[in-house]
């Protein structure tokens, strides 16, 4: 059984799909303006967590995650920097891809851009007309009256006037202050605009969630009348009003509910001007990625449950960086009887890159049959739980300690090994964790150019000790540990670690 916490309900709930072992979700993506920045990253790697959990379990899963490419921000930047609306969003979409790939991130089955669905827009927005929900301002702006929908405010809670949520700072021809934009009409030659049946302009921000869900993910309308998806999901700074619009224009146009569940995740906060040092005041994925591997940072980012805020500091990922040790620690461990293969490396933007993730998961899953049941069980109890990632991360924990202590004694034990890589597979499945070669992970940090002098050193080291030189051999070891690498010796030969 899964509970999760839905927003409109404020509890948990026992989940029940909308059809028998299906689930569809949309998560909201990002405005193509700028660098994606760790808000981005958590929502990202929070719903991610719960895709990897559902698919686990047999699910079969649709998730989509939409580029919101056409707003005010876009065309600011698109001024500012002398090019195209399409090159701002295009080339912030790959540097988004990008990023997302380093943290491991599942790419979306579905991800629907604003500008390549403003027919299924307009479609809706006259349905909305028709119906008597929105009405037609000055200079070809068309709004939804909110009086109109006696249920708005129900997911969020939030008074129609508690807070101003107009993009459009000439509204004077609204009905109600708190009504919202379905299109906006073309402001002149700082604005952008596409054709449609009420004039020339663009969409309002909230219109292409509800329009896109509608004609890419939504069950049918003959079949499913209730509910368009099983969860709609993004960020706590969406609820209001960016859900509680999108539920009140699917509702109005449709007669069914947008979600039968709403996710939210929590803030990431960031201590002011010393939230780091190295990182110093950047809240940009990519400066992170430049201290530290991506999945580092997704080893803290997931270690706080998705929906609490998480209070962003350096000392606190470091501390995390320890556990992820240690399953590495096992992983090289036992890889002698069987190496788990690590995730596909394509690039962000290559086309296939969801099916070689996916075909690495079913591989994987083939693996995670030998775990043992002592682990897996409570770990997926614990997850489907409201995803209880405190309680997971202490049962993984608890198998690192007691696995490190039978291979104590047990150092030869094949089948034990076996069992224990079974349950490294199901953290790398299901948290995404793990799926480098150790060898590979305990020489992050370095270039290629530092690992070759690295080589070289140990080459130098091998040799001196066939030509009995030790104090030569000592003198590179001791060279090598001032720099903050270590040396393994082992029958095989000699390994080393940055430390």
């Amino acid at each position: 059984m899964i509970t999760l916490f839905d927003s409109n309900k404020r509890q948990k709930l026992c989940f029940e799909p909308i059809s028998p072992k299906q689930v569809r979700i949309y998560v909201c993506g990002p405005t193509v303006y700028d660098d994606a920045h760790l808000g981005h990253a958590r929502s990202s790697i929070a719903f991610d967590l719960w895709r990897r959990l559902f698919l686990f379990l047999d699910f079969k899963v649709i998730f989509a995650k939409n580029f919101t490419d056409i707003d005010d921000k876009i065309i600011k930047k698109s001024l500012q920097n002398g090019i195209s609306v399409e090159e701002v969003s295009e080339r912030y979409i790959e540097l988004y891809l990008n990023d997302m790939h380093a943290l491991g991130i599942l790419r979306p089955d579905l991800e629907p851009k604003a500008t390549s669905n403003l027919p299924q827009m307009h479609e809706m927005i006259e349905q909305l007309l028709q119906k008597g929900y929105a009405y037609k301002g000055e200079n070809n702006d068309v709004y939804l009256s909110i009086a109109k929908d006696k249920a708005y405010g129900s997911l969020s809670q939030r008074t129609t006037h508690e807070q101003n949520q107009s993009r459009i700072t000439n509204a004077n021809d609204k009905q109600e202050e708190s009504d919202f934009a379905l299109w906006k009409g073309y402001k002149g030659e700082d604005d952008i605009a596409y054709d449609s049946p009420f004039g020339k302009g663009r969409p309002g921000w909230h219109i292409e969630c509800s329009a896109m869900i509608e004609k890419h993910l939504a069950y049918d309308m003959r079949e499913k009348q209730d509910f368009a998806i099983d969860i709609h999901a993004g960020g706590a700074d969406l609820l209001f009003p960016h859900h509680e619009n999108e539920a009140s224009q699917t509702r109005c146009a449709t007669g069914r509910e947008l979600a039968k569940y709403w996710l939210h995740n929590g803030f990431v906060n960031i201590n002011g001007e010393k939230m780091s040092k190295s990182l110093g005041n950047s809240f940009f994925i990519k400066d992170a990625l430049k201290v530290y591997d991506g999945e580092i940072l997704r080893n803290y980012l997931l270690g706080v449950h998705y929906r609490l805020a998480l209070n962003f500091n350096e000392e606190d990922l470091l501390q995390s960086k320890k556990r992820l040790d240690k399953i590495y620690r096992l992983k090289k461990r036992i890889m002698a009887e069987r190496i788990i293969d690590s995730m596909p490396q394509a690039k962000a933007l290559d086309s296939s890159e969801l099916a070689q993730q996916l075909e690495s998961l079913h591989t994987l899953k083939t693996h995670t049959k030998n775990a043992q049941d002592s682990f897996i069980k409570p770990l997926l109890e614990a997850l489907s739980d409201d995803y209880n990632i405190s309680k997971a991360l202490s049962i993984i924990e608890e198998m690192l300690s007691l696995s490190n202590d039978y291979l104590d004694k047990n150092p030869k034990d094949k089948a034990y090994k076996l069992a224990i890589s079974g349950n490294l597979a199901c953290i790398e499945y299901l948290l995404g964790l793990g799926g480098k070669d150790p060898t590979l992970y305990f020489q992050l940090g370095l270039t290629e150019q530092e690992k070759q002098d690295i080589e070289s050193k140990l080459q130098l080291r091998t040799e001196a000790k066939k030509q009995k030189n030790y104090a030569l051999a000592d003198s590179i070891r001791d060279d090598l540990k001032a720099q903050g690498i270590e040396i393994m010796d082992t029958p095989q030969g000699s390994t080393w670690e940055k430390i």
